[in-house]
């Protein structure tokens, strides 16, 4: 008992002293006890820990049941660990208990949040295996995977799975048709969106601002403000607020068609709504002026952003970066770089090979290795990006022992070349009559793509 009051007091440590010391004494201890213990160890992200417990239990016959394979499953699927999740599911089975929707939805869950086409097959045999087991899906499974292929661009799986749902009787929700519409929206496919959107009114559903914020992307991706405003104008009839989401939408749809000042307008708008403007705002609005090649726009941009408070991210000066490097001002962009790290915005790969892109822009090849050299001891191994622009000014600078040096490098490191790569080796090199001394897989893809 003192383990189970332990943990329900959220006393992570001496709920775990207890139980180790009740085994210890030979303590026979029941699920009610030990599962609380699991769950607070999970919601700690304490998982291996947990895991722990879980073989102390089945080594001293404490038998699990529902409730702690079902908790055990959760916090493995939460942290990407599937395969152990997957384990725990063949083991509850071996135990005699039998898996329940929820224990089926955690899988279907834990697939689609990692994302992937392999990870979604496997999402969709857990589907199967539910049905095979009469464990009958429920509008939560289907949600899950709807989501998951749409977010996975993948809007005629999706579809398929929101037919199956059909056939089984299972009515969609609000949630179902949002990510439905979102994932079409995405992927280009307004007019299905739209029909989608009319569908949802038939059925008897409300759109919300979920909804909403869905189409209007949905029109601003394909420039079309002038409908994009009129759903944005028709939220208030029907008592909907517009969010952070809405304007921002709309903000970046105009920035992109290079309406900056319609954008800055849409941004005051907002803020006279009582709707923060948050980095995203901001970053939206200072890849605008760096399209309109207005470095100086873009500055005014950040400056507000400090005065008001909101923290710049690695999106930020990611964009001020790039665009500093296209203009060629590649000594400013370092020091862009230098003033990111300065207040804690850690650099990303893409901060580093831009910078080093833009030296080799400039034929500044010491300059670009060293940047190299700071992105390593940044704790970044070079990646593909970083050698195909290394590679590609050596061959530029006709330096092709170098370069082929660099490509074995490339390769002794474990890392997989990229059709930028073979295109790199065909036109730089082999167009030039060198015939790199390299790895032979990549050799024969470069002389057969």
């Amino acid at each position: 008992m003192l383990v189970l009051q332990l943990s329900k007091s959220s006393r992570a440590d001496s709920a775990l002293e207890s139980f180790h010391r009740s085994c210890d004494y030979g303590y026979k201890l029941s699920s009610l006890s030990c599962n609380p213990l699991l769950n607070l160890l999970i919601k700690n992200r304490r998982i291996d820990e947990a895991d722990t417990v879980f073989k102390v239990m089945v080594r001293r016959k404490f038998a699990p049941n529902l409730i702690t394979f079902n908790t055990l499953i959760n916090g493995f699927c939460k942290v990407g660990k599937l395969r152990r999740a997957v384990d725990l599911v063949e083991d509850m089975k071996a135990w005699g208990v039998s898996p329940s929707v929820v224990t089926y939805n955690t899988l279907v869950d834990g697939y689609c949040k990692t994302g992937g086409a392999a990870r979604m097959y496997k999402a969709d045999l857990v589907l199967k295996e539910m049905v095979e087991s009469e464990v009958w899906p429920n509008v939560v499974t289907f949600n899950t995977l709807i989501d998951g292929y749409c977010k996975d661009e993948n809007c005629s799986a999706a579809m398929r799975i929101f037919e199956e749902m059909r056939r089984q009787n299972v009515s969609a929700n609000v949630i179902t048709y949002n990510s439905m519409i979102s994932g079409l929206c995405s992927e280009g496919k307004l007019e299905e969106a739209l029909r989608m959107f009319e569908e949802m009114k038939v059925d008897g559903l409300l759109p919300n601002v979920v909804t909403y914020n869905a189409i209007v992307n949905g029109f601003c991706k394909k420039g079309m403000l002038v409908e994009a405003k009129m759903m944005f104008e028709e939220m208030p009839d029907r008592d909907l607020v517009p969010n952070e989401v809405t304007y921002n939408t709309l903000i970046d749809g105009l920035c992109r068609l290079g309406k900056m000042e319609d954008a800055i307008e849409m941004k005051r708008v907002m803020v006279k709504k009582g709707v923060c403007a948050n980095v995203s705002t901001y970053n939206c609005l200072i890849l605008g002026f760096c399209r309109n090649k207005d470095m100086d726009g873009a500055k005014r941009i950040l400056d507000e952003m400090g005065e008001k408070g909101v923290e710049a991210d690695f999106l930020t000066y990611n964009v001020l970066i790039n665009a500093l490097c296209k203009d060629g001002e590649v000594v400013k962009a370092v020091k862009l770089l230098d003033e990111m790290v300065e207040i804690g915005v850690r650099p990303t790969y893409v901060t580093y090979n831009t910078l080093i892109d833009g030296f080799c822009e400039k034929d500044n090849l010491r300059a670009a290795f060293n940047m190299r050299a700071r992105m390593e001891m940044d704790g970044k191994a070079a990646n593909v990006v970083t050698y195909n622009v290394l590679v590609k000014c050596l061959c530029r600078k006709d330096k092709l022992e170098e370069a082929n040096s660099l490509l074995n490098e490339m390769l002794e490191r474990g890392l997989v070349p990229n059709s930028v790569t073979y295109d790199i080796i065909k036109e730089e090199m082999m167009a030039k009559g060198y015939m790199p001394n390299i790895d032979g897989h990549l050799y024969n893809t470069a002389c057969s793509s």
